[in-house]
């Protein structure tokens, strides 16, 4: 009767995680359509400003702004890294945390100091115990980033990467690529060339296939453009403008991610606990029966002394 008994509470056990992670899948899948509803609806002004900007760097006019000098020689170097405050999300701060320690690696290799910014308690907590706590850290960031916050967070960096303090900037995010796909990825922010603005443009068109007019014309051809009142005063807007929204898109992708990844592990969670119910159930019958089994031998055996 033990066993039974032991086998029952273990099961009830079960049956109750089984309702927080079927309760943690509902939640994450509602987050999970904000957080891409979001997404999308910044998508078409990200990828056009993200358009301009790389056809500013291919025009024959001559472009000139501070965010788009290279540095022939980067003396330090700024990584931030962007993960979850919370756990139970699978993979996803894993994935992140491993080309973050890559990144960091490569750095140290090349003899470059770098600066270690995280957000999120996940990688706070990780590099703590790796010994390499960061310099700043931002726990404000959850599934709903607001682009005042990210706004505060790159004025800070153009500011760094201006006066000269910071000569690259890394952001280390998921990039949301489509609902069955979640990459983690190294991208560089700073300074801005037509290089890496495609690279973002092509990962937004990958997330929702649009055309466009830069898509569609000839590779290397001059974009014409004829600047309104002059073009240093546009460049001095639309340059940073083009950053903030990359970096916000950054967070955007991270917090999609983060919510599908909580999403997927949670409903596998669930599914393991409905295989494993089913498996202690099949234990208490068996156990159950055996008991049954031994009950009526020591009544029949009781009887057949009896006579």
């Amino acid at each position: 009767m033990a066993k039974a008994r032991a086998i029952v509470q273990r099961r009830q056990s079960v049956q109750n995680i089984k309702k927080i992670t079927r309760t943690m899948e509902l939640i994450a899948t509602a987050r999970f359509k904000k957080a891409l509803d979001r997404a999308t609806e910044a998508e078409a002004y990200t990828r056009k400003i993200a358009e301009i900007v790389a056809d500013l760097g291919t025009t024959s006019l001559e472009v000139t702004h501070p965010l788009l000098q290279a540095r022939t020689e980067v003396k330090k170097a700024l990584v931030l890294v962007i993960t979850s405050n919370r756990g139970l999300a699978g993979g996803y701060n894993g994935n992140v945390l491993r080309a973050a320690t890559r990144s960091l690696t490569d750095f140290q290799t090349e003899s470059i100091p770098v600066r270690l910014e995280v957000a999120g308690k996940r990688g706070i907590n990780f590099f703590r115990f790796r010994g390499t706590p960061a310099e700043v850290s931002y726990t404000n960031f959850e599934d709903r980033p607001q682009f005042d916050e990210v706004n505060a967070l790159a004025d800070s960096y153009i500011a760094m990467f201006v006066s000269g303090k910071i000569d690259r900037l890394d952001v280390v995010h998921t990039r949301f690529v489509n609902a069955a796909k979640q990459v983690a990825f190294v991208e560089t922010l700073l300074p801005m060339s037509a290089a890496n603005v495609g690279e973002a443009i092509q990962s937004v068109r990958q997330a929702k296939p649009t055309t466009s007019v830069a898509a569609t014309k000839p590779k290397g051809e001059p974009v014409p453009y004829e600047f309104v009142p002059d073009s240093k005063s546009i460049l001095e807007e639309i340059v940073p403008v083009s950053f903030k929204v990359r970096l916000f898109k950054c967070f955007l992708d991270a917090a999609v991610s983060e919510q599908i990844a909580r999403m997927v592990a949670m409903r596998g969670a669930t599914e393991n606990a409905d295989a494993m119910v089913k498996s202690l159930t099949m234990l208490y019958n068996r156990a159950r029966q055996a008991q049954i089994t031994g009950e009526l031998a020591e009544i029949i055996g009781g009887a057949a002394a009896l006579e």
